[in-house]
């Protein structure tokens, strides 16, 4: 069974980057599409960004976009999200998702595993 685990969240300061890890210890080479969602307290998880499976094709929330990048390892559940000039609005715990459809999936109802999320905290 698929079995994500984040990494790389920690406090930073407004402007600088960080980068976080997503691998499945469960079943890594699914091969599976995959995304980043955030959530802060209070707060629907939103999405962040997606990636195919091949990794060819990725698609970013407007409040992200330029940036965040993500990217993975092709027919493998492994996965990183570069952020860079991170804002206090980006403060939120970030999990990573897996996905048995293919695609580039913006959608909490199109993911199928979860991991347990890396806090990501920006401060002014």
């Amino acid at each position: 069974q698929v079995q994500l685990v984040e990494s790389g969240g920690e406090l930073v300061h407004v402007g600088d980057s960080l980068r976080l890890s997503c691998v499945d210890s469960g079943d890594p080479d699914s091969g599976l599409a995959m995304g980043w969602f955030r959530q802060a307290p209070g707060q629907e998880r939103e999405f962040v960004a997606a990636i195919s499976r091949n990794g060819r094709n990725t698609v970013y929330a407007d409040s992200v976009k330029g940036r965040f990048t993500i990217s993975r390892v092709s027919a493998k559940n492994t996965m990183w999200l570069q952020m860079n000039n991170l804002k206090p609005e980006d403060t939120a715990r970030y999990y990573c998702g897996a996905s048995r459809y293919s695609g580039q999936h913006t959608l909490k109802r199109n993911y199928h595993y979860w991991g347990q999320g890396t806090q990501v905290t920006v401060s002014s």
